[in-house]
């Protein structure tokens, strides 16, 4: 199932939330990226139906966001840490399970299945009050997968969460991906689930700034400055051919390889690839070091470094 934004602005007052966004979210891991007050939990909002927008439309599937049946086909975990703070977890979700309209029986069968997913069996005994944040984490992801929704809408989920929890839960989330659900997960770490996400979506100042994967989102911007590691027996020759053929704008000697920075990607590596063919430059190592989702990011809100 998927989830459709179609021209969607959202007002708070004379304050626009988002602007004029479309997107289509398909099924597997679409990561919603952006610096926080980028418009991000406005989105999931809207996604989720607590809030409708001023102008277009938000669809699950071929239903308004809005709606109450609309509502039964996704699960939402809020960035608000907000509990019943003197339940246990294990209350707690059960409750959540109930509000579905499920007999005793399968909620009681639900809320563990649910914290068995999340790894929170053997603790969701505790209070609330005395969980750590991780543990609120877990709690929350397990009461949006108790009616098993064809749509997971997570908001900062990894928040808080040591570094092997963090493995645990892309486990979780790629094998929920496998089964054909769709899954939009909100973040300002980039690094978080950009190896997770086959598409991802780019707010800045509640716009839409770039959508697709990370390679495609790149070559969105190929012409803007890289920073490129390469190893090479030659290193001083190479270097001095670079340098002559004036496609860097910064060089780096380190021991067997260099560190360029270029503003003309496209031109670099054409030149790279003429010393390779015609001068018989042997390069045994190439990187490009800043290619990661906070360098595009960064070249695309115009805040990344020269």
């Amino acid at each position: 199932m998927d989830l459709s934004f179609e021209s969607v602005t959202k007002f708070y007052g004379p304050v626009i939330g988002v602007n004029n966004i479309s997107f289509r979210v398909e099924p597997g891991v679409t990561g919603l990226f952006g610096a926080n007050g980028a418009g991000k939990s406005t989105l999931l909002k809207l996604a989720s139906g607590q809030l409708k927008p001023s102008l277009g439309k938000v669809l699950i599937g071929d239903r308004p966001a809005w709606s109450a049946r609309a509502k039964r086909d996704f699960g939402y975990s809020p960035d608000a840490n907000s509990f019943y703070e003197s339940m246990s977890g294990r209350e707690f979700v059960l409750t959540m399970t109930k509000l579905y309209g499920y007999s005793r029986r399968e909620s009681h069968e639900r809320t563990e299945q649910a914290l068995e997913a999340v790894g929170m069996t053997d603790r969701a005994g505790r209070r609330i009050a005395a969980c750590s944040h991780g543990m609120r984490q877990r709690i929350k992801l397990a009461q949006a997968l108790v009616h098993d929704p064809p749509i997971l809408l997570l908001d900062e989920p990894m928040t808080g969460i040591d570094p092997g929890g963090r493995r645990e839960f892309k486990r979780l989330l790629a094998k929920l991906a496998e089964q054909g659900k769709t899954i939009l997960i909100s973040t300002h770490i980039l690094d978080e689930v950009q190896d997770l996400a086959r598409s991802m979506l780019l707010i800045a100042r509640g716009r839409l700034i770039a959508a697709g994967t990370l390679e495609e989102v790149r070559r969105q911007i190929e012409n803007e400055p890289l920073t490129v590691e390469v190893a090479a027996p030659q290193v001083q020759l190479l270097a001095a051919c670079l340098i002559e053929s004036g496609v860097v704008s910064a060089l780096q000697i380190n021991g067997n390889s260099i560190t360029v920075r270029t503003a003309q990607p496209a031109d670099f590596f054409r030149t790279l690839n003429d010393l390779v063919c015609q001068r018989q430059v042997e390069v045994q190592k190439l990187e490009v070091l800043d290619a990661g989702a906070d360098a595009v990011f960064g070249y695309l809100t115009g805040s990344s470094s020269e």
